[in-house]
């Protein structure tokens, strides 16, 4: 019996359990086409999904849940929830001991540690740095998803810890492969800023102290989704294989069948 698959966008569901879920259905691509809903999901970490919040994940018919956590943030959240004839792919975007001292810093760090390695725009400078890399670093990580994804793996749903980083770059490289423009893809990415989206932090220490408006201010950086990353990444691209065309070729390896797949799993006439 065929998946009924959802027709209309996901877009403002909230999970109990889960932040930052939606569907990138309706986005607008090349040539009058947009993407399909139903095929394309992000999320944040699956591990405190409740039995509501999984019950709905059952019926999205997914077929592929890529999770671009490593061990540190396993170690920290936990791992997913098992979902009923979901296959579950782990592939790190980053390396452990760096999610290991990253976390150490949000949890444990004092006032001053954080004003030394986060103020006067250093946060972001972090942040910046770190989807450098991804992009730059991850090519064959990010030609394996996209490969899959060709292949037989959607619906798929995407998700690192908070949704929004490692995520968020993963659907952005998924949505330049079917011809999204970068204006929509930042559109999409900013609203992992939504209040209701944004990861819960965790601190080590929960007095007036530990969690104060300067702290949270300082780790903003971290938590938030800035226009000025995203550009960071889309300028990697640039600067590295001369654009988006030789980035997907040369960088990750799509042939013109593999395009095409993609284009006729992930989209349609608008």
């Amino acid at each position: 019996m065929t998946q009924q698959l959802p027709q209309v966008p996901l877009s403002h569901t909230e999970l109990t359990g889960v932040r930052n879920f939606r569907d990138v259905g309706g986005l607008p691509a090349t040539d009058g086409r947009r993407v399909r809903f139903g095929r394309l999901y992000r999320s944040g970490h699956l591990a405190h999904a409740t039995e509501q919040d999984a019950a709905f994940l059952d019926g999205l018919g997914l077929h592929t849940i890529f999770d671009f956590r490593n061990a540190a943030d396993h170690k920290l959240d936990g791992h997913d929830v098992e979902l009923t004839g979901v296959r579950n792919v782990n592939i790190p975007l980053s390396d452990p001991a760096d999610g290991a001292e990253f976390w150490r810093l949000v949890r444990d760090g004092n006032i001053e540690q954080l004003r030394s390695i986060l103020a006067d725009g250093k946060g972001a400078d972090r942040m910046i740095a770190s989807y450098r890399s991804i992009i730059k670093d991850r090519t064959g990580e990010h030609s394996r998803v996209l490969h899959a994804l060709a292949e037989d793996s959607v619906p798929a749903l995407m998700h690192c810890a908070a949704g929004k980083d490692r995520a968020g770059l993963s659907i952005a490289v998924s949505l330049l492969a079917v011809g999204v423009e970068r204006e929509a893809i930042e559109a999409d990415y900013l609203m992992s800023n939504d209040a209701h989206r944004r990861y819960k932090v965790k601190r080590s220490d929960t007095s007036a102290v530990g969690m104060s408006d300067e702290v949270m201010e300082l780790l903003n950086p971290l938590f938030g989704a800035h226009a000025e990353y995203l550009a960071a990444a889309f300028s990697t691209i640039d600067e590295t294989w001369g654009g988006t065309e030789r980035y997907l070729t040369e960088g990750l390896k799509l042939s013109p069948e593999t395009r095409d797949r993609l284009r006729e799993r992930l989209t349609e006439e608008a």
